[in-house]
């Protein structure tokens, strides 16, 4: 086996690991995000969705795209210890609560439109959910 393909086994491998820890069912939160690797964390497509990971006191990606019926899960993965960040729509529309490092938060978007938002204790921090047909 080359080992171009080797590597690309091994990132693959390495990518699946970090989904199953960030998104298992565990009912206890890890107590380091180093042990998930969650800056690791491949951000896009989620099915049925869309994963946006909050690292470095920002949103990635800043502007998701889905359609409607479909939903956006928020992933704090900065480090332990670092300020709670909030997924806060600008239109009150939805206001998740404190999330922690490891915290998830995700909405259903029934509705068409752009839908900005922010973090409410660091609002320097905006992003974009776009909801097409």
């Amino acid at each position: 086996m080359s080992g171009a393909r080797l590597l690309a086994r091994s990132a693959l491998a390495a990518g699946l690991a970090v989904l199953i820890g960030c998104f298992s069912e565990r009912q206890e939160q890890p107590t380091s995000l180093a042990s998930i690797r969650c800056a690791n964390l491949p951000v896009g497509t989620l099915s049925p969705g869309v994963v946006v990971a909050i690292r470095d006191f920002a949103f990635h990606t800043d502007t998701v795209r889905i359609t409607r019926g479909e939903s956006v899960l928020w992933i704090n993965c900065e480090e332990d210890g670092v300020e709670p960040h909030t997924s806060t729509s600008d239109g009150g529309v939805w206001d998740s609560p404190l999330l922690r490092p490891g915290d998830r938060f995700a909405r259903t978007f029934q509705e068409l439109g752009t839908f900005p938002y922010h973090c409410t204790p660091h609002p320097f921090m905006k992003a974009v959910v776009v909801v097409q047909p």
